[in-house]
């Protein structure tokens, strides 16, 4: 038998696979790890069609360059494909498989699939080395080559859109079928409200009711049905049919229903959609219609956040690998409070499979809590948002007065916070009081009292439906605002936006001191497609705008690719580089220019350069992502035609300004969600300041993955002076990354 000692010796093969269904986002895991292997000195191997490719070896088992992973990122699926294999099922076709990987010199494996696929590369490690003392017996290998693979290192990555794998808050794929999903459901909506129909739509999810309750809640469904809580068998129909039939009292147009395709009611029976429509129509004679989303969850382009995940996890694979020692437990690769982490892979698939184990056997709050504290509230939010009027107050709730206002630039998911924290802060038993035009409008007392049904429909929404305005508040202004503070007994206020939003409640708390009326609790919500706010991590609105860019550069890059050109596309962020760095770690870029570095003449002589390089090798395409801010002199322009003039007629150059498209459509999934998320703890934090009468202010955000606040007061020792950003960034992290995957020219013909 092989020493495993002699496993101290970092691998110098990497070979990678994807298993089991498909999910948007693997091509990019595949990229990053060869990319990475190429960076660190590895060799990597590509292996097609999954465990079968590993055990029929020959072509389905061969060496990657750099441009086998070029221009793949913006493909659904798995271009190194997937497929069923009754052979690695088989202790002989495991045998066979490891004989396939030591002959190549490969000991060390990426596995990209759901748990099922991750349990049988555990197998398959567990079983290495007599596999390979099997081989040597067999006269295949010699006793050499065994001893020099002792061990099988394994790393794994969840691909799966339902989202169900514990080590991960998020899997591969999961938030593009979230957009398939949120996309239909909006398309349905509009039909729905023109004919007064109702609709009954099924998602994904057996085990895992993730894509059916965080669709519902991005939506705006008004019902769902998921695994984790089965419906009471005896009043689920009543149940919905109630809660349906008030909001058609309150003047709704449009009933939708979703389900998880494994939904069922506390008796063990399926809830079908066929079932729910039936129900419908015989219970509140609604004209219903059934829309099955099926596999169109699982294709097309994946989202940005899916290209980013799925970069940085495969980057972190190769060099899991290349730390591991020979003892080490496989490892799964995921992203935990925002942060991508390793954690032992066996344990993570034990505690997934707990949960079908825990419905199974009737324990559904066990099921719920092991989904996660989010998932929880979640479920308790959308029930909330979903009534068709508010409830009753609890006996000694003190009514209190909130207003609701806008700042700085309009940001994709403003109008879904806005539902949100109405809705909630009324079920309270609260008044709220929606402000136009910003902290202006608030001094010339544009107040306006809202009802459960004034913001029906915002949660789609792009823009600022209450308006918005940049100016920061003067002291005329401010003597303003302290008037109609007073006269409308405002008892806390909610600011909901960007830069020039953070400053003028800063401004407005910091007055406090002069004007009693200002004495009250404030608590800023980031919404900001920049991402250029203090205290938390990412900002309403910046997905979105992500979003925007990737489709546009998609779009641009498949004209570039016909004519031997390059792009040079600017994109928003003012100060700050977000949009510019995750916009090129998500497309493929060569070259990203950030405001936080700057911009040198000798660096953009070195990437002419480097760009010459790649074209005479055959180079089709070429694609650098400009932030507006990086330097005032070498501008988008500027650059233009500078790699015109210097392209020596091996390329043409055109450059795209992407402008405030960046600023408009409906939000993203994560920026409905995560708004939904902030806007609930803005307002407990509110309530819970005015009702014990300490007027605290501060600004709301995820860090590290999490709701946390920030004193407002600490605002400007968290800014740079000098530019329109926090001095801390979590996201420039990734920067090394996205310097890796962009290949020098010379070494790839595609992106």
């Amino acid at each position: 038998m092989p020493d495993p000692a002699a496993g101290h010796k970092p691998p110098t093969c990497i070979a990678v696979l994807t298993s089991g269904g498909d999910a948007s986002g693997m091509n990019a895991a595949v990229r990053g790890v060869v990319r990475t292997c190429l960076h660190r000195g590895v060799t990597p191997y590509l292996v097609r069609e999954g465990y079968k490719g590993l055990v029929s070896g020959g072509d389905l088992l061969r060496e990657a360059e750099s441009g086998d992973v070029g221009g793949i990122m913006h493909l659904g699926g798995t271009v190194i494909g997937t497929a069923r294999s009754e052979g690695f099922r088989t202790r002989d076709g495991r045998r066979t498989a490891a004989g396939n990987l030591v002959e190549r010199g490969i000991d060390a494996l990426v596995v990209v699939g759901g748990d099922g696929s991750l349990m049988g590369a555990n197998i398959f490690r567990q079983e290495w080395p007599e596999l390979l003392d099997e081989l040597v017996e067999e006269g295949r290998i010699d006793q050499e080559t065994a001893d020099a693979h002792p061990v099988l290192r394994l790393a794994g990555l969840v691909g799966s859109i339902d989202n169900d794998m514990f080590g991960t808050d998020m899997t591969i794929g999961a938030d593009t079928a979230l957009h398939r999903i949120t996309d239909a459901m909006d398309a349905l909506h509009s039909t729905a409200a023109s004919h007064q129909r109702s609709f009954v739509v099924e998602v994904m999810g057996r085990r895992c009711g993730y894509l059916a309750l965080m669709s519902s809640i991005a939506a705006g469904a008004n019902w769902v049905l998921i695994p984790e809580q089965p419906a009471d068998a005896d009043t689920w129909k009543q149940e919905m049919c109630d809660a349906l039939r008030a909001g058609r009292g309150q003047g709704r147009r449009q009933n939708m229903v979703v389900l998880a395709e494994g939904a069922e009611d506390t008796n063990g029976e399926p809830i079908t959609a066929d079932r729910v429509k039936q129900v419908l129509e015989e219970e509140l004679g609604e004209d219903t219609r059934i829309t099955i989303l099926g596999h169109v969850q699982r294709g097309g382009a994946p989202s940005a956040f899916d290209r980013w995940l799925s970069t940085l996890l495969g980057n972190r694979a190769v060099e899991q690998l290349l730390d591991a020692g020979p003892d080490e437990e496989p490892q799964l690769i995921g992203i935990r409070e925002n942060r991508v982490i390793s954690s032992p892979l066996m344990e993570n698939v034990e505690k997934t499979q707990a949960v079908a184990t825990a419905i199974d056997e009737g324990r559904y709050d066990d099921a719920m809590a092991m989904r996660g504290g989010s998932f929880v509230d979640a479920w308790s939010t959308f029930h909330t948002l979903v009534q068709a009027a508010p409830s009753d107050p609890a006996p000694g709730t003190r009514p209190l007065r909130l207003g609701i206002l806008h700042g700085g630039g309009p940001a994709p998911g403003m109008n879904t916070a806005v539902r949100a924290a109405v809705r909630l802060a009324i079920d309270d038993g609260h008044t709220v009081l929606g402000i136009q035009n910003g902290f202006r409008g608030l001094s010339l007392g544009r107040v306006e009292e809202l009802d459960w049904m004034s913001v029906t429909g915002w949660t789609v929404l792009g823009g600022a439906e209450f308006g918005t305005s940049r100016s920061i508040p003067d002291e005329e202004r401010l003597k303003g605002i302290a008037a109609q503070i007073e006269e409308h007994a405002i008892d806390g206020l909610l600011v909901i936006g960007g830069f020039a939003a953070y400053r003028s409640a800063y401004a407005v708390h910091y007055a406090r001191r002069q004007y009693e009326a200002l004495d009250l609790p404030i608590v800023c919500l980031p919404a900001s497609i920049n991402n250029d706010l203090p205290g938390s991590e990412i900002s309403i609105g910046a997905d979105t705008a992500l979003n925007s860019i990737i489709s546009d550069v998609d779009k641009i890059k498949q004209s570039a690719v016909a004519s031997r050109r390059v792009f040079v596309v600017e994109v928003m962020g003012h100060d700050c580089g977000y949009l510019a760095l995750m916009s090129g770690l998500s497309s493929g870029a060569e070259r990203v220019y950030l405001p936080e570095e700057g911009i040198t003449l000798d660096e953009l002589a070195e990437d002419v350069a480097a760009l010459r390089q790649g074209f005479s090798a055959g180079k089709r395409l070429g694609l650098v992502i400009r932030g507006e801010g990086s330097d005032p002199v070498y501008t988008t322009g500027f650059i233009h035609a500078l790699f015109a003039r210097e392209s020596q007629d091996m390329f043409d150059v055109r450059n795209s300004i992407l402008g405030h498209v960046q600023q408009g459509g409906a939000p993203t999934p994560f920026d409905r969600i995560q708004a939904t998320r902030l806007a609930r703890r803005c307002i407990e934090y509110l309530v819970e300041h005015a009702s014990e009468g300490a007027p605290g202010s501060a600004m709301v955000g995820l860090k590290g993955g999490k709701v946390r606040f920030t004193e407002l007061t600490y605002l400007p020792d968290l800014i740079r002076r000098d530019a329109q950003r926090p001095k801390e960034q979590a996201w420039m992290e990734v920067r090394p990354v996205a310097q890796i995957m962009a290949r020098p020219a010379s070494e790839s013909v595609g992106r």
